[in-house]
């Protein structure tokens, strides 16, 4: 076999050369030319620079990942090759699990599909699905795809976010409510709305990279609220996004409480199990009509009394989170927690904003955990120790919001006005993170209401205020 025509390079170790067979010959027979080292080196080459030039001609990779191959060092050479190459010229890297073994860190950050402990038919529409890739066609679409989808993990290496060719609703959903989240996908579709989601991810794809290049040019983000979703980290990083590009939000509420991070946002109520009825549908192409018109999105506003009760947050739970944020470098996410929790301790968490009585109900020691975070994870440049440090001398109540927000880089000057939107505002702190700019304590949820600004300053003055009578 050529090189020039191999499809796929698949790497194994020798205990897994049966199993890979078998898979080479799904391939095959789906129209895609594998390399398969049993059936493409004669006795005659010189394996290294056969395997070398093989790996060369290919533009997709297949590893195959188990027990056996982690302790193989020629198969985490191989490995090693592939994630160079995948890095270096843009080869689809597609791991692939055999057997229960930890993902090598470069595999953690790539769509992955596990073949362990499936049954036959089961095999065949994962290798197809997988030859539907390799011949540059999309991935298989469905719960089963969006579970092995959603376990993937966070980080890969920072790189531009190039908008998607067509700003779609993203919908997001946990693995355990793939079933409902696909259908809904299914549903916005046949309504003729543009839609991805994460069941859209094809094996190999730079998981969460490729999720964010799709939620910053959202045109909406739609949230299907389960408790399942309340506890997933990678919800709670796919609402972050949004908030920070200030897409807008539509919340399915489809079992449990309001997701913490979108208690004062309006919500549709599908607790029934059922799809969008006529009236939601309608809202959605509304919606979508306004975005693409470059007007500003209609939704309803959510209602001022009897508002659903949000789930809670555990503190140690949220600083947990707050910790893996800012250890990532995600400043604008660990912002946005921080909020959060800061309003969820005072008990203003669907209102959004604090006064000095409800400054004064914050227990002391979630800002002094708060604080000791940013701290450590910015080398002493942020949080509310800093920030108190910058404050300019004031009156009795400290010093007039302007005053205080020039002296943060929230502003040019005490004249000068505040960015309008959250994304734009947070850009101020740029790439050295302006000294004493975090935590900010601003809700992008709240800027679309004609007093945010009076909200936003009463906040952040009456916590400096319980602060500075704490001593903190």
């Amino acid at each position: 076999m050529n090189d020039r025509s191999n499809d796929v390079f698949l790497s194994y170790t020798a205990d897994d050369a049966a199993w890979t067979e078998r898979l080479a010959e799904e391939l095959v027979a789906h129209g895609v030319k594998p390399f398969f080292a049993e059936w493409s080196i004669e006795p005659s080459d010189v394996i290294v620079h056969r395997l070398d030039s093989a790996l060369l001609a290919s533009i997709n990779g297949i590893a195959v990942i188990s027990p056996a191959s982690v302790r193989s060092s020629r198969a985490m050479d191989e490995y090693a090759a592939l994630a160079t190459a995948s890095a270096e010229r843009g080869l689809r890297f597609i791991p692939v699990l055999l057997g229960h073994v930890a993902l090598p860190p470069f595999a953690a950050n790539r769509v992955w599909r596990d073949f362990s402990d499936v049954t036959d038919e089961e095999f065949a529409e994962k290798a197809a699905e997988l030859a539907a890739v390799v011949a540059g066609g999309p991935a298989q679409a469905g719960a089963a795809a969006a579970r092995d989808n959603l376990t993937a993990a966070h980080r890969s290496p920072p790189r531009p976010v190039t908008p998607p060719g067509r700003p779609a609703f993203v919908v997001c959903y946990a693995p355990a409510d793939a079933e409902y989240g696909t259908a809904l996908a299914g549903q916005l579709r046949e309504a003729g709305l543009p839609v991805w989601s994460i069941g859209d991810l094809r094996p190999g794809d730079a998981h969460f990279w490729t999720i964010r290049q799709q939620l910053r040019s959202a045109l909406a983000v739609v949230v299907v609220m389960t408790p399942q979703s309340q506890d997933s980290d990678d919800i709670t990083r796919m609402i972050l996004e949004g908030q920070v590009h200030g897409r807008p939000f539509v919340p399915v509420r489809l079992d449990g409480q309001v997701n913490y991070h979108l208690a004062t946002a309006w919500h549709i109520d599908a607790r029934d199990g059922a799809l969008l009825d006529a009236a939601a549908l309608g809202l959605l192409s509304r919606l979508h009509e306004d975005m693409t018109g470059g007007r500003p999105p209609r939704l309803p506003e959510p209602p001022r009394h009897g508002t659903p009760p949000a789930a809670r947050m555990t503190p140690s739970v949220g600083l947990e989170r707050l910790r893996a944020h800012l250890a990532e470098g995600e400043y604008e996410h660990a912002d946005l927690l921080t909020t959060r929790l800061v309003m969820e301790s005072a008990g203003r968490l669907t209102e959004g904003w604090l006064s000095a009585r409800h400054a004064a109900a914050v227990p002391r020691e979630l800002p002094a955990g708060i604080n000791a975070l940013w701290a450590h994870h910015s080398h002493g440049r942020q949080g509310f120790r800093r920030q108190l440090a910058l404050t300019p001398a004031g009156g009795p109540r400290g010093p007039r919001f302007p005053e205080l927000g020039a002296a943060l880089g929230w502003r040019d000057s005490a004249e000068a006005a505040v960015p309008r939107l959250y994304r734009d505002f947070a850009r101020r702190a740029g790439p050295g993170r302006r000294t004493g700019f975090y935590p900010t304590l601003r809700d992008p949820g709240q800027e679309n209401a004609s007093d945010w600004y009076d909200r936003w300053s009463s906040t952040v003055l009456a916590l400096h205020a319980q602060l500075r009578e704490w001593g903190d």
